[in-house]
């Protein structure tokens, strides 16, 4: 992913300047900071977290607390576990049983088993074993700049880790949608005919395309649809190329999963497609290490009758119990409602902002997953302006990130429990931001 803050790029407390030496002193030098004044978090509670001085940030930005930072169901159904039985996975228990049961029931009645893992990257990396031994082939097709995990196999079709990240030969890389373009869908799918036809030349064959139905890390892309009735319509063609061609479509719901699109529980609904596999974590756990892959009985004998699978954290009693809470908490507070209603407007304040800012460009998104374009400026490429922004904000109090292959779009995912209140906060902050650059309207 293009890193768009270098921490000490602005000026340090020692406290901080002492805590980021000691950082790369322990972990190395692979690990990145977000901001130019990296953050110092000790606290979070709903959608605000706490600096180490006691300072309120309004989180904007992360996924992972789906239901809001330390909610007290979530906290005390992990505590509450935790305190009885905390083990590996090979004893029976009902609580990943009552879990699977309730999670499977969101899905697609095709979708029949779920198998535990402890992190998105691993269900990705299992949906490729599976995808493999299913198919016989070896081909793998992605977006130009995805994420999907960091494990040795995920990361070789991860090109959103850098333009030094090793994509695997036997991935192929095709555009995202272009969501300027009526025919959108249409034309994904020539892309991936095109990869389609690379793979099979090479003798690799069609394994999988795996895709992230929101688009997260190519720019946010959501194909429209937010009006009652419609929906977008950006992955069906693809999904039926691949299968015609042997392979597997899998939806990464990873990001745009548990109800933060809004209209739909799991991205893919949107665009009125059945993935023959789904990966998910992050929110799954609100910020407990659970994720898993969903799959049909087929794919899930084919696999399971040769090899075993085990993990050993991977929908122990703790996360089972932990992951069940999330969903108490969803259906309890209407999450997925409130991601459509808040964001919604949300989107609408965003637009008329921009019709009055040269510096933002289009506004994307569903529920609670935004994007906003970054123009650039004369002497000022977009994608700099929109770490500049993002920087600027951070500094205003409010946490927000960039996406796209350039950085220059404005990723914005905050708790779904984000209220009109929030986005009040965020726009007064976005306001003043704005009005600081030398090119503001």
């Amino acid at each position: 992913m293009l890193n768009a803050f270098v921490a000490g790029a602005a000026p340090l407390d020692p406290g901080t300047a002492r805590l980021i030496a000691r950082r790369d002193r322990l972990l190395g030098p692979a690990y990145r900071l977000f901001y130019d004044r990296p953050l110092h978090l000790v606290r979070g509670e709903g959608t605000r977290l706490y600096d180490a001085a006691g300072r309120a940030y309004l989180d904007a930005y992360n996924n992972v607390a789906g239901v809001g930072h330390c909610h007290p169901h979530v906290v005390a159904a992990l505590a509450g576990q935790a305190a009885v039985l905390a083990t590996h996975t090979r004893y029976l228990h009902e609580a990943p049983l009552d879990y699977a049961e309730r999670l499977l029931a969101t899905l697609p009645a095709p979708l029949a088993h779920l198998m535990f893992t402890c992190t998105g990257s691993e269900a990705n990396d299992l949906a490729v074993r599976i995808a493999r031994a299913a198919t016989g082939a070896e081909g793998i097709i992605v977006t130009e700049n995805a994420y999907h995990g960091v494990t040795e196999a995920v990361a070789g079709f991860s090109p959103a880790l850098g333009v030094h990240a090793a994509i695997s030969p036997r991935v192929r890389l095709v555009p995202a949608p272009d969501p300027r373009r009526p025919d959108a869908g249409a034309e994904f799918a020539r892309g991936v005919d095109a990869a389609i036809a690379s793979l099979e030349a090479a003798g690799l064959g069609v394994a999988m395309l795996i895709v992230d139905s929101i688009f997260s890390t190519d720019g946010v892309i959501d194909g429209g649809g937010d009006a009652e009735g419609t929906a977008p319509n950006l992955l069906a063609a693809a999904a039926q190329a691949v299968r015609a061609a042997g392979g597997l479509f899998v939806a990464d719901e990873v990001q745009a999963g548990f109800g933060r699109t809004g209209t739909a529980f799991w991205g893919f609904q949107r665009h009125r497609v059945v993935p023959d596999m789904v990966s998910m974590g992050k929110g799954m756990g609100n910020g407990y290490p659970v994720a898993g892959l969903a799959l049909g009985h087929d794919l899930a004998a084919a696999f399971g009758n040769d090899t075993r699978y085990f993990n050993t954290f991977g929908g122990n009693a703790v996360a089972a119990s932990v992951a069940a809470a999330v969903l108490d908490v969803l259906e309890q507070e209407g999450l997925q409602a409130n991601a459509a209603r808040v964001g919604a407007a949300f989107r609408a304040r965003l637009r008329a902002l921009a019709a009055r800012h040269e510096s933002l460009g289009a506004v994307r998104g569903a529920g609670l997953f935004i994007g906003v374009e970054v123009r650039a400026a004369p002497d000022e490429g977009a994608g700099r302006r929109a770490a500049r922004i993002v920087n600027a904000m951070r500094e205003h109090g409010v946490l927000i990130s960039t996406s796209g292959a350039a950085g220059d779009v404005l990723k914005i995912r905050p708790p779904l429990v984000f209220s009109d209140a929030d986005t009040d906060a965020f726009m007064a902050a976005l306001e003043a931001v704005l009005a600081g650059l030398p090119d503001s309207a």
